[in-house]
């Protein structure tokens, strides 16, 4: 599947950088294909929206983007849409900010850390392989299963830091 230009390593990217949607839609179609997965028109969409999005998109922007021809989405469609594209790995929620952002490197099951400007919402994502081992490794002293690790760290980027 195809991914982002940078290669997957512990180096920060932007998230909406960079990003081919047709390409990347493409991909994704072809990979649910292969695998039997069932992408409905709906969850296209909903992808398309988080892919073209400049900045994290919450559940009801997308909602009122989902607004076509006079029928509104009902809410728990769109929900299993995301959990979906969740389950997937073909995007990640920012539980912090409660919004969705794409999967720079889709499909390759890597816990991610990110960096979320609280200024202008521009997120940085890195595969933090090591920092996820450190809080694998103070868990495992502790006697304790992680079941799910999110690391988001709130702050302001070098651009809004400076204005």
């Amino acid at each position: 599947m195809s991914t982002c230009a940078h290669s997957h390593n512990d180096e920060l990217h932007h998230v909406h950088h960079g990003v081919d949607v047709a390409q990347r839609l493409a991909d994704i179609t072809l990979h649910c294909q292969q695998q039997g997965l069932r992408l409905t028109p709906l969850r296209l969409q909903v992808l398309e929206m988080i892919l073209r999005a400049d900045r994290p998109i919450g559940a009801y922007d997308l909602l009122a983007g989902l607004d076509r021809d006079g029928k509104r989405a009902a809410p728990p469609t769109a929900y299993r849409a995301l959990d979906f594209l969740l389950e997937q790995g073909f995007i990640h929620r920012l539980a912090s900010i409660n919004a969705y952002i794409p999967c720079c490197h889709p499909r390759e099951g890597h816990q991610a850390a990110f960096l979320i400007c609280q200024k202008c919402q521009q997120v940085s994502e890195t595969s933090a392989a090591s920092l996820v081992q450190t809080l694998a490794d103070i868990a495992a002293a502790g006697q304790f299963v992680p079941q799910h690790t999110l690391i988001e760290i709130s702050g302001l980027c070098g651009r809004c830091c400076h204005e």
